[in-house]
């Protein structure tokens, strides 16, 4: 690797009379770097007065290096960068080292203990970096480093002024990495741990001996050098380890449940444990993002508060990648025996997809807690005394990616009482980002539950539908294997029924049974192998009951009956011809038999035609009726509308002369503003759901030319369409 030099340098390190800055300063020196080794030669408390800087200035000079002392105070740092100037003519590298302890716990902490520990740390490096700002900025280039402690990070006993001092360090730093961006001027802090006049009778002996400044060292030039990019870092560096700290925030949680009630202390308390939920927790670089992430969490509580006028939900997200994909469809079957299920099964393949199954687990990451809120007075339910009873699945919106994170509404619509045990209705809404793309329900039943009184239907919950009376059209085969249950579990559906032969026991089966979801998963295979072409995505819904378990190593006989674009099927075992699948159905977008589509078939839509289309005609219709507010305006909008990052169509808004929309660029001149956005992004925004400030701030519209005339679209659009 090529050597990193620092020649035509001129860098300027405090308090380098020893330790950490002494360190400093003869690597830098050693690479070449011109040498400002400032130290006052004062003891560790500050006292005193001795002549460090010039034992170090020698040793650099004895090497070949170029160095001068300076033994002015960091509070007179004009002084120091002065030494510099004078010198060597620039500064380029400023390291901001120097340091004292005035340790007392903070009962017994005087205000000189408290002001001289600020002065040498936090003023110090405000002075000292402040002079030499302007040269940076004139010469576009600067390299500051700050000197922070964990005892400042994370606070240590007896050092109050040190660690306030320390973390208003980090403060000062992330503030100047923003400033100083445009000048390349980057701007870090260290948190070293090392031996030093600072530490060497604070830390044991051993310890002290190991912790060498010139561990640490490297990492300071490094973090110095002209090819080191990044800015606003905090690093934790000793022993020759590196480690990078930030500040992160939780997802947080709204404190009320509506937007109308009031927050009180007992609604804080009840939502504390949400606050201080660090799942999920992310990084925020910027104080605008704050904003943004604020808004988007207000409307996002306000849309859900919406959705909750007659009944409580429950929120949850759900990730899930290609790997989470594989080991789904293993679960349920897919083999590489079987050439046309390696789709499923390899991440790389030019088709690689989901089954559509897999997209019904979503919807159960709060199954028995939803459950539980919902149950009658003096009923209960939990992992122990539930069963699924059926399963639909309906997709509403293009087939989800092979990667992707949901947001879940989960709600119980209905409990019903079937005498011995209760019936839960459960439905889930799944979200990606504000887009619903698909939606689920499941029947649980609650062992034991009933006799409360309750009905035994529900008008809110999707039947089952019985085959036609007639031979199936069609049947497949299929035997389970015996870790079949143990795989699929890793799927998330950890029921210790399915993989603990005492439990399995106790509920009056011979052995671990089969999820009912796996057994679904297969038959539904099989209906996309027969019948859809084996093309998840034209699968529409998906509806079954689970009428008796499974043991892992049966062997499934999916029965199948086309009508129309609604396959139904049931599922029997070959063991014992019992339904274990009953009253199901699929219905298709388009029926693919023998390799050719049915005369059902329907051709996609052009992708000429956006969802954009609509709302230009709508805003055409709003200049009509409001000519006076349209001339208002006086300029000329043109609209680039993108899909994957591409622009596929423009439209042009003339309220300067013409008062016209139409598709394509200006027809004279050049628009006043033009914004380019993505057509669901823009829906989203016609719709409310996306307000344009956020998706501005978040570079989902972007606005060239005169931005203040966008704002004078509002009164004219609020009138027909939203924009």
């Amino acid at each position: 690797m090529d050597q990193l030099r620092f020649d035509g340098r001129v860098a300027v390190v405090t308090g380098a009379g020893g330790g950490l800055g002494k360190a400093y300063a003869l690597l830098l020196g050693s690479r070449g770097a011109k040498v400002v080794v400032n130290d006052l030669g004062s003891a560790r408390d500050g006292v005193g007065k001795s002549n460090f800087a010039d034992a170090v200035v020698k040793e650099i000079k004895d090497k070949g290096g170029e160095a001068v002392a300076d033994y002015n105070s960091v509070v007179e740092g004009e002084k120091i960068i002065k030494t510099a100037l004078d010198n060597f003519g620039r500064i380029d590298i400023l390291i901001n080292n120097a340091g004292i302890l005035r340790d007392k716990s903070f009962q017994k902490m005087s205000d000189q203990d408290w002001d001289l520990v600020h002065a040498v740390h936090l003023k110090g490096a405000f002075k000292t970096t402040q002079a030499a700002w302007e040269t940076f900025k004139k010469q576009k280039f600067g390299r500051v480093i700050m000197t922070s402690s964990n005892a400042g990070l994370l606070g240590n006993f007896g050092q109050a002024n040190y660690s306030a001092a320390k973390m208003g360090l980090v403060g000062l730093a992330s503030t100047l990495s923003i400033e100083g961006a445009k000048y390349n001027i980057k701007v870090n802090t260290i948190v070293p741990t090392a031996a030093s006049r600072l530490t060497e009778d604070i830390l044991p002996p051993d310890m002290f001996q190991a912790m060498k400044p010139e561990l640490i060292a490297p990492v300071v030039a490094y973090m110095s050098h002209e090819s080191f990019e990044d800015s606003g870092l905090i690093i934790d560096s000793t022993l020759g380890f590196a480690t990078k700290a930030h500040l992160i925030r939780s997802q947080g949680a709204p404190l009320r449940k509506k937007p109308t009630d009031p927050v009180t202390i007992e609604s804080v308390k009840e939502k504390w444990g949400d606050v201080v939920n660090m799942n999920g927790a992310r990084r925020i670089d910027k104080i605008a993002e704050v904003t943004v992430d604020l808004v988007e969490k207000l409307q996002e509580f306000d849309e859900r508060s919406k959705l909750d006028t007659d009944r409580e939900s429950y929120w949850a997200t759900y990730k899930y990648n290609a790997k989470d994909l594989v080991c789904y469809a293993l679960g349920i079957g897919a083999s590489v025996v079987n050439e046309s299920d390696l789709k499923f099964l390899y991440e790389s393949h030019e088709n690689f997809t989901a089954l559509p199954t897999f997209f019904i687990l979503p919807g159960m990451v709060m199954e028995s807690p939803v459950i539980g809120q919902a149950m009658p007075p003096g009923k209960h339910a939990d992992f122990t005394n539930i069963l699924h009873g059926e399963q639909y699945i309906e997709f509403v919106d293009q087939f989800p990616g092979n990667e992707g994170e949901f947001t879940i509404r989960n709600y119980v619509v209905d409990v019903l009482d079937k005498g011995s045990s209760a019936v839960a209705i459960v439905n889930s809404e799944v979200f990606q980002g504000r887009q619903l793309v698909l939606r689920t329900q499941q029947h649980i039943f609650v062992l034991g539950q009933g006799g409360f009184g309750g009905a035994r239907n529900s008008a809110r919950a999707v039947g089952v539908q019985s085959p036609p009376r007639r031979e199936p059209d069609a049947r497949v085969t299929q035997r389970t294997a015996e870790d079949q249950a143990a795989l699929y579990r890793l799927s998330g559906d950890l029921n210790p029924l399915h993989i603990d032969p005492n439990v399995a026991t106790a509920s009056g089966h011979p052995k671990p049974i089969l999820h009912g979801l796996a057994s679904l998963g297969f038959s539904v295979r099989h209906v996309l192998a027969k019948y859809a072409g084996n093309d998840p995505s034209n699968f529409k819904a998906i509806k079954a009951r689970f009428a008796k378990p499974v043991l892992p190593g049966q062997t499934l006989i999916t029965e199948m009956w086309l009508e129309g674009n609604r396959v139904h099927f049931q599922t029997k075992l070959k063991e014992t011809d019992s339904v274990v699948i009953a009253g199901a159905y699929v219905d298709l977008k388009n029926v693919v038999k023998d390799g050719n589509s049915s005369p059902s078939t329907q051709t996609a839509p052009s992708s000429g035609n956006l969802k954009s289309d609509s709302l230009f005609a709508k805003i055409e219709d709003g200049i009509k009726a409001n000519p006076d507010k349209a001339k208002s305006v006086g300029a000329v909008f043109l609209y680039n509308i993108t899909e994957n990052g591409k622009t596929v169509k423009q439209w042009t808004l003339d309220l300067k002369s013409g008062l016209t929309v139409y598709q394509g660029e200006p027809k004279t001149g050049k628009a006043d503003t033009t914004m380019t956005v993505a057509d669901n992004d823009l829906m989203d925004i016609a719709a409310g759901t996306l307000s344009p400030q956020v998706a501005y701030l978040k570079g989902k519209i972007k606005i060239a030319g005169n931005i203040m005339l966008a704002q004078k679209l509002g009164p004219l659009l609020k009138s027909g369409a939203k924009l």
